[in-house]
This record gives structure tokens, C-alpha cells and sequence, in this order.
């Protein structure tokens, strides 16, 4: 049955969240003064003057995120995972949505004139770390799900890429989330370790969306 072009215009949306969040957060680390990926995680960006921007991204990517899972669930329809994956996306963007309404606390230095030493989380802080682990743990799953579902169909390229991409985010969630107060050369390694793992994560999502998206515009005939 031919896909409906809705679908289409569904995976463009998970296809373009990735570069988005990606470009964004690139332009925030270089641009706004006193923060230090080596010393800062992403998440304090929302902070300061200019924090709505990384706020308005998150909700944005977020969103995005929802309706590329929407569009996965319709393109996959009938077939095996077609009900977890785009569940668990589903859940990613919904995690994404929920840290970017809920801010970080300020911390380590920034915004500038933040003390270095951190003051008791806050519950909007609390509610960021629960909303975004939420939904990295979402990610995760969907990662292993698709791994399932593409080594069961023989497509080792797309089961090696989805495994890792899972393996490598839960590795650099686990350091982040444990590691990351042991001290600066130990911050330093899990925020950059993170940041990767964060890239990956999106490249994985925008590729998959694409390719199915291919997909899907082949069964239409187009």
C-alpha cells in the first residue's frame, strides 16, 4: 500500500532535529561567554540572558522528535518494532520537551557570577535531570530495538550502527550522571565523552529517519 506523503513530511521532521539541536548547541558553546564544554554540560545553556534560545531548541527538537516518531510508527506499521521504537523515540522527544521547560540549575561558574561551588538543587533542576534521563534511557532502548530489528532482517551496517550508538549513550550517561563531580580532568573527560554521545545520538536518528523516509518514497513509486 503506498505511503501517504504525511508520513514523508513526518521523518523530514526527525531528520532535521539532529542538525538542528546540533548547530544550535555548537553556536551557544562558541558564543556565549564563560561557558566551557570541558566544565559545563549543554544543559546549563539554558541559563543567562540568551538561555531561552537552548530552552526554545530543546522544545523544538522535542516536538520534532515526537513527530518523526509518529512517522517511523506509520512507515513501520504491520511489521516487527513497529509498536516499541517509535514509542521509545516517542518518549526521547517528550524527555527533550519536558528538560527544555524545566531549566538546569546554574552552576560551576555559569552564567558568569554563578558561584563555583553549586547550591542545592532546585525542584525545577531535579524535574530537568528526571524529564532528560527519561528520555536518554527512551533513546537508549529505541537504539537496541532497532538493533533487533535490522540484525533479524540481516542489515549488520544498520544493527552495528544503532547497537553502538546505544552502547556508546548509555556509557556517557552513566559518566555523566556519576563521574562528573570526581573533579575538573574527570568533568572534563565525561562532558566531551557526553557531547559525542549526544552528536552520535542524533546523527542515528536523522540517518534512520532518512532512510526510511527513501523507503517510504520508493513504495509510494516516486
Amino acid at each position: 500500500m503506498p505511503a501517504p506523503a504525511n508520513r514523508i513530511w513526518l521523518l523530514v521532521c526527525a531528520e532535521i532535529a539532529g542538525p538542528l539541536y546540533i548547530l544550535v548547541g555548537i553556536a551557544e558553546m562558541l558564543f556565549r561567554p564563560g561557558f566551557d564544554i570541558r566544565r559545563h554540560a549543554l544543559s546549563l545553556l539554558a541559563n543567562g540572558e540568551w538561555g531561552w534560545i537552548h530552552s526554545l531548541m530543546m522544545l523544538v527538537t522535542g516536538l520534532l522528535s515526537v513527530a518523526g516518531a509518529l512517522g517511523i510508527r506509520r512507515v513501520l506499521r504491520g511489521t516487527r518494532g513497529s509498536f516499541w521504537a517509535p514509542a521509545l523515540i516517542s518518549i526521547y522527544g517528550l524527555g527533550l520537551i519536558g528538560a527544555g521547560f524545566f531549566s538546569a540549575d546554574p552552576a560551576l561558574g555559569f552564567p558568569p557570577g554563578t558561584p563555583l561551588k553549586g547550591n542545592p538543587i532546585s525542584s525545577h533542576g531535579m524535574m530537568h535531570f528526571v524529564c532528560g534521563g527519561i528520555g536518554f534511557l527512551g533513546l537508549i532502548a529505541a537504539c537496541l530495538v532497532f538493533a533487533r530489528r535490522f540484525a533479524r532482517a540481516s542489515e549488520r551496517g544498520w544493527a552495528a550502527f544503532s547497537a553502538v550508538t546505544g552502547v556508546t549513550f548509555l556509557a556517557a550517561f552513566y559518566g555523566i550522571a556519576t563521574l562528573s563531580q570526581k573533579g575538573p580532568a574527570i568533568r572534563a573527560d565525561v562532558n566531551i565523552a557526553f557531547s559525542f554521545a549526544v552528536v552520535l545520538a542524533w546523527m542515528w536518528l536523522s540517518l534512520l529517519a532518512h532512510r526510511l523516509r527513501d523507503a517510504a518514497a520508493m513504495d509510494r513509486g516516486e
